[in-house]
């Protein structure tokens, strides 16, 4: 082949190839490799976004424990046990002649239930024994009136141990169920003061009867005596008929 032939040749392969069309000069190619890397890259990023999403889920259920723990009691009893103990120390405070009071008891002791002396007359005698008769019958009547008052409160704190009892079954957190329990504590302690009124009421009445029984028996020892020392002719009081 001539010169010219080959460069004519060469001159027809370089137009061919200047005039191929877009599509077949671009040739697409799928590497395998790089599109798990962009998969792999693509589920971590996804399962990152969830871990967050939990992450904002507990943080949110922690707030709303945290809110329920703080949440205060609805229901109180406070207001009804403090009537109930009110009442009962009206009661207490009503005792009748000798009170619960110190001052008074050794005052009494001093005067009413003394021992009976060769000074006292006759008519002292009966008038303090009247005095002492009086007392221990208005000691029994506290006794009486304070156990009325507490089985009058019994009714108060059974509907008040009920709804506490409710109240903390259907507590949503601590706070309520401590504030519950507490309640409940303070009506136990409420029913104890009530025993304790009942049980020093009752004890107040027999040491007051004790005490007029003792005294009555000092003065008969007294008429006794004044009998035998001035004879027949001594008339005895009637200190006897308040044994």
């Amino acid at each position: 082949m001539s010169r010219i032939s080959r460069l004519a040749a060469a001159g027809a392969v370089a137009l061919i190839v200047g005039f191929t069309p877009p599509s077949l000069a671009q040739v697409v190619v799928f590497d395998p490799d790089n599109y798990a890397q962009n998969v792999l890259t693509a589920a971590r990023a996804l399962q990152q976004i969830n871990n967050q999403i939990t992450s904002l889920q507990n943080q949110t259920q922690m707030l709303i424990n945290q809110a329920k723990n703080l949440a205060s009691l609805p229901y109180s009893s406070l207001q009804q046990l403090q009537s109930s103990i009110q009442r009962t120390q009206q009661l207490l405070t009503q005792a009748q002649h000798i009170a619960y009071d110190i001052q008074q008891i050794d005052g009494a002791f001093s005067t009413t239930y003394a021992p009976a002396s060769a000074g006292t007359t006759s008519q002292a005698l009966i008038s303090s024994a009247q005095a002492r008769w009086q007392t221990s019958v208005a000691a029994f009547q506290d006794a009486l009136r304070v156990q009325a008052g507490v089985v009058a409160n019994l009714d108060t704190n059974r509907t008040q141990m009920s709804a506490l009892v409710t109240s903390s079954q259907s507590a949503t957190g601590a706070l309520q169920a401590a504030q519950a329990g507490n309640q409940l504590s303070a009506l136990l302690a409420q029913q104890l003061a009530d025993l304790t009124a009942t049980v020093v009421a009752q004890g107040r009445a027999q040491n007051l009867e004790a005490a007029q029984r003792t005294s009555a028996q000092d003065q008969g020892r007294e008429q006794l005596r004044r009998f035998l020392t001035q004879g027949v002719g001594y008339q005895p009081t009637t200190v006897q008929m308040f044994h």
